[in-house]
């Protein structure tokens, strides 16, 4: 990628305080763009030709309308970003209009298939299992993302007695996540073989001793990709489709039994973090029935007859 570029990616990093995610996700789109632009001058020589041609470009290969969505912002916040540098005068991106993004609805596995998941999970007994349980007790018990699950520090973990994690999320915003009495088990019986999964390297287990999920790894924590290899490893043993479940589907199931058991709107959306009611309405879809029988149960007119005539 050009400079111009780097200084963008550490612009976000020093000023905005970008999130490690959200910074691969702007050089993952910054070196798809550099990369189109590499036989047309380089993203230095953009301008709104390139700009839609490569906006077909991303059409032809078939990228959905939220990704599409996601490279225009970038792109619209890296021109703009090189305008307030002076290295450009104008924006090339300024033409590009935004796709209609379709809101898809989640994708739903029943309370038989969760429960199969975590027997499976628990079956082989020992450390892995102890693991892998409360990994999956949390992403279904307690709706974390999986960004979250895997970087949970030791200091998120209900103290006191109190059956809540604190956990911070999107935009290092911090939620009350209650625990319900199967995650706080299986937490338990992860935490009393935990120790025993710390490296042994003295600088490596300072840094892993922080974090509930600890590893080898630089980062001290597992990874995303980890977990979503446990998950997959996890599902086959329980006889599932892997391509129908992820840590994400965990965290929608997690939602829509929440909603389908009547649970507040407002409550899940503040368990979930999400910032907008509007973005915790969709798992309403999965309630129609319920809605419709307390209707039939509570509205003055649904048990009258239908008027003759």
């Amino acid at each position: 990628m050009s400079g111009w570029c780097d200084a963008f990616l550490e612009m976000q990093a020093a000023e905005r305080g970008a999130s490690a995610n959200t910074l691969d996700a702007y050089r993952r789109d910054l070196a798809d763009f550099s990369g189109f632009m590499a036989p047309r001058g380089g993203v230095e020589a953009a301008d709104h030709g390139a700009i839609e041609a490569y906006a077909a470009d991303l059409s032809a290969r078939g990228l959905g309308p939220a990704t599409v969505l996601r490279r225009r912002s970038a792109l619209r916040q890296f021109f703009r970003f090189c305008q307030g540098e002076g290295w450009r005068a104008d924006d090339p991106t300024s033409r590009w209009d935004a796709p209609q993004k379709g809101r898809s609805l989640p994708k739903v596995v029943g309370a038989e298939e969760v429960n199969a998941l975590l027997e499976a999970a628990a079956r082989p007994g020992g450390i892995d299992a102890a693991r892998d349980t409360a990994l999956l007790e949390l992403c279904y018990g307690a709706g974390l993302r999986v960004s979250e699950l895997a970087g949970l520090p030791m200091g998120a973990l209900p103290r006191d007695g109190t059956p809540a994690m604190v956990v911070r999320g999107k935009g290092g915003k911090d939620r009350l996540v209650p625990l319900g009495g199967a995650a706080r088990v299986a937490l338990d019986a992860w935490l009393a073989v935990r120790p025993q999964t710390l490296p042994a390297a003295p600088d490596r287990r300072a840094k892993a001793l922080g974090f509930v999920f600890p590893s080898g790894g630089a980062a001290g924590h597992i990874d995303r990709r980890q977990i979503a290899r446990i998950l997959e490893r996890v599902t086959l043993a329980a006889g599932l489709d892997p391509a129908r479940l992820s840590p994400h589907v965990l965290r929608h199931a997690f939602a829509t039994h929440l909603v389908e058991g009547g649970a507040d709107l407002r409550a899940v959306q503040q368990m979930l973090g999400h910032a907008d009611i509007a973005t915790t309405q969709i798992y309403t879809h999965v309630a129609t029935r319920r809605l419709e029988q307390l209707v039939a149960q509570a509205h003055p007119l649904a048990t009258k007859p239908p008027r003759s005539g």
